[in-house]
């Protein structure tokens, strides 16, 4: 079990309200944690964290020392804010240890992520349109909020951009630019990063305009660090740019849809990771319940369609690549399951290993590496 992969899953634990009028029956029980076999790609429960409420989105710091995870609240403590906690993790057993809590100063955080130098995390509100960037102590632990961003604006869909929703943060590898999806404004908003200070400043360029009604939700950056890849919610679209790291701007190239020809039910996106190899893209989509697969050109960054492949559960509302690009995790969210499939590395495509793990309402997947 020595050379094993920790994963850790986060879970909706009480009723959420969605931005879609949709209320689910939040099922788990914190943060699971689980040992992936490298050899047959099977999962093996470990541990479990409980006391954290609706435990949507993880991150790990760069040590893998310390796990942070947002908990998609509208209210805590009678404010209007979720909260985002750290946590020390045990690496021989999967045991989280809570360190603290933080609020995040907006309605349902939905995403978190930790600068490379394991400074600052920043937290995507969604519910309310925000972004709030919090220090991190050299133990773990996370001071108040040093800067906060609310968002302005809408855009063309009365139901789903009748205000901000920023979706997920996504820093450079320079960790000088911030970049964040906001699917009420059909917008990806630029941010300087001033890692002395902890605070976002509009960037010369302050956005990437998507097209109208699309939906911007996650943004992921090639490991060359010269294309990025953008999956859009509502238009079901996957968007491909090229990146200047001198500017922190993008030029857009490509748009793909990540439905089938002749698709005809109701289906958005969710997630987006590129492999670890660079080869390959995949996204998620939830109501045709599916992989997408995309091929990378590696000279000009843009994408060409492999093939589709069921999630065997509905609603993946997110996965993970492990490190060594050998598996693919798909969180079923809305069928309490948990699926690996092994990536055919010279063409991409996933094969279920048959052997899915069973956690109630999954929404997040995060690999930890080797133990």
């Amino acid at each position: 079990m020595a050379n094993d992969m920790l994963v850790f899953i986060g879970t909706y634990t009480e009723p959420i309200l969605f931005g879609t009028g949709k209320i689910l029956q939040g099922k788990g029980q914190g943060i699971y944690a689980y040992r992936l076999d490298p050899a047959s790609g099977r999962l093996e429960f470990v541990s479990k964290t409980t006391g954290i409420v609706n435990p949507s989105y993880l991150a790990l710091d760069a040590s893998q020392a310390f796990l942070y995870a947002v908990s998609e609240l509208k209210t805590y403590q009678g404010k209007p804010s979720g909260t985002v906690s750290a946590f020390a993790v045990e690496r021989a057993t999967g045991q989280l240890a809570l360190l603290n809590t933080q609020l995040t100063h907006g309605t349902d955080p939905c995403h978190v992520v930790v600068d490379g130098r394991r400074k600052h995390v920043f937290v995507a509100n969604f519910m309310s349109g925000s972004v709030c960037v919090l220090p991190v102590r050299d133990d773990g632990t996370l001071g108040e909020a040093c800067d906060f961003v609310q968002h302005q604006g809408s855009s063309i869909d009365p139901r789903r951009q009748s205000g901000p929703h920023a979706h997920s943060v996504t820093l450079d590898a320079a960790n000088r630019f911030a970049f964040v999806p906001d699917l009420g404004l059909d917008k990806v908003l630029t941010y300087r990063f001033d890692p002395k200070r902890g605070m976002l400043e509009p960037n010369a360029t302050p956005w990437v305009k998507a097209k109208p009604g699309s939906g911007p939700r996650h943004l992921s950056f090639h490991p060359d660090g010269r294309f990025a890849y953008l999956v859009n919610e509502l238009d079901s679209t996957v968007a491909v740019l090229s990146y200047d790291s001198a500017a922190g701007s993008f030029e857009h190239l490509q748009t793909l849809p990540t439905l089938p020809d002749g698709f005809a039910g109701e289906s958005t996106c969710a997630d987006l990771h590129v492999s670890p190899s660079g080869a390959f893209v995949y996204a998620s989509n939830r109501g045709h319940d599916s992989i997408v697969i995309y091929r990378v050109d590696p000279a000009s960054g843009v994408l060409g369609y492999v093939g589709h492949e069921s999630t065997r559960g509905n609603t993946p509302r997110s996965f993970d690549i492990d490190p060594s690009g050998s598996f693919l995790l798909a969180a079923n969210q809305d069928t309490d399951s948990v699926v690996t499939f092994r990536i055919e590395p010279q063409t991409g495509r996933l094969q279920a290993t048959g052997d899915p793990a069973i956690v109630p309402t999954p929404v997040c997947v995060k690999c930890a590496g080797r133990a």
